[in-house]
């Protein structure tokens, strides 16, 4: 039984510049002057101080030290989500509010083995042991709906707008549509073990899957064929990320036996770049404010590395969790992460800078440019791409329009 009174408890603070109550309408995790996404032109920058500290340690019983799962998740609302056992909680990086969102423990003993926020971050999904895929209202507290269609737990998931990819113990990926009435619509075979990883391109058009067959897989939402498998890998591969600086770039961590992090280019299907970390590698981010990424360890360090890319070079080494670093997700304003560990700790740190320009956004797109009569809350999310916002929308649309 998981103890209400030291769910999140705060374990030790180091305040942030940043830092203050969400009455002062400032944060953890949310840049309080953006209006919009903003771009940064990548220039060689001076070595920067990161705190060795985390500015936040919050206590999380029950957090598994499984390196299969995926039990935490920043959403872009700025909510932290952590299956813990059979329950998921949800705790705002705003007031520090902790909310019980579920229990699944009702059905045959279930217990959580994944959660993934939708990208609008109102929607979030719950894997459990059972192969059941549970959608949530963040918003309402409510569950939309159930699906099933796998035959081990589920273990991983990533959404693609309105549709969610889960991978599974049972080997198989599921495409489900939460619109449609069918549990899902697309079934993908092409692992031999438990799939660990997935993760969607920021433009939404290739998946990467992960698995404990030591097999990196490419796969499109059109075709049920796979377009590339790597078996570079000598152990498993749970740690993937997509690069949102550079098209088609792709990273990839592999587990005790293989140690290295692997870059790839998704467009000739080859890997540039391959380098032995040294342990066992949990999982892998690039940042969104700099040409960096930031990768956690296990066996046998248990470290947090934050890298410059594409040299390689150490930035910073964060040390603190004495189990394996299982879990990583980054704050919405792209400056902090969080980490959590089977020592039961969820442990914040500020490793990435602000963004500098805050003129100009993705889409080099001036905020001037929004008319100031224009309702943002207005636009339908009908043409909203992968992993795009509501503001990205509207800009996207008016360059579209020139």
């Amino acid at each position: 039984q998981v103890l209400g009174k030291r769910i999140f408890c705060d374990l030790k603070t180091k305040q942030k510049k940043s830092d203050a109550s969400c009455s002062s309408n400032v944060c953890i995790g949310i840049d309080p002057d953006r209006f919009m996404p903003t771009d940064q032109i990548m220039i060689q920058q001076p070595p920067r101080k990161i705190s060795k500290v985390p500015f936040k340690v919050l206590d999380a019983p029950q957090l598994q030290d499984d390196f299969y799962l995926n039990l935490v998740d920043w959403s872009s609302q700025n909510l932290l989500t952590v299956g813990l056992g059979s329950s998921v909680y949800i705790w705002s990086a705003c007031n520090s509010k902790v909310t019980k969102l579920c229990d699944v423990s009702s059905n045959n003993g279930d217990f959580v083995t994944s959660v993934a926020w939708s990208q609008r971050g109102t929607h979030l999904s719950v894997g459990v042991n059972s192969g059941v895929t549970h959608i949530w209202d963040v918003q309402q507290l409510k569950l939309i709906r159930s699906m099933g269609g796998h035959l081990g737990r589920v273990s991983a998931a990533a959404w693609n707008n309105s549709i969610i990819s889960t991978g599974s113990r049972d080997r198989m990926i599921l495409h489900h549509d939460v619109r449609a009435a069918d549990d899902y619509f697309q079934r993908l075979l092409g692992h031999k073990q438990e799939v660990c990883g997935l993760k969607w391109s920021f433009d939404g058009q290739q998946l990467a899957s992960g698995g404990n067959d030591n097999k990196l897989f490419l796969w499109t939402l059109q075709n049920k064929e796979c377009l590339a498998k790597f078996s570079d890998h000598q152990a498993a591969v749970k740690a993937i990320a997509w690069s949102p600086h550079q098209n088609n770039l792709l990273a990839s961590g592999g587990g005790t036996a293989d140690r290295t992090i692997k870059f790839w280019n998704t467009q000739t299907l080859e890997c540039v770049k391959s380098l032995d970390t040294g342990s066992q590698v949990c999982n892998l981010m690039f940042s969104r404010n700099a040409n960096e990424l930031v990768s956690t360890h296990g066996y046998s360090l248990n470290q947090i590395i934050v890298w410059r890319y594409p040299q390689m070079t150490k930035v910073a080494t964060l040390t603190g969790h004495t189990y394996r670093v299982l879990y990583l997700s980054m704050s919405p304003d792209g400056e902090s992460i969080v980490t959590g560990a089977g020592d039961e700790t969820l442990r914040f740190w500020n490793v990435f800078p602000p963004l500098k320009s805050k003129s100009v956004n993705v889409f080099g797109c001036s905020s001037g440019l929004i008319p100031a009569s224009m309702n943002i809350r207005s636009v339908s999310y009908t043409h909203l791409r992968a992993h795009e916002t509501r503001e990205d929308l509207v800009c996207r649309l008016l360059l579209e329009k020139k």
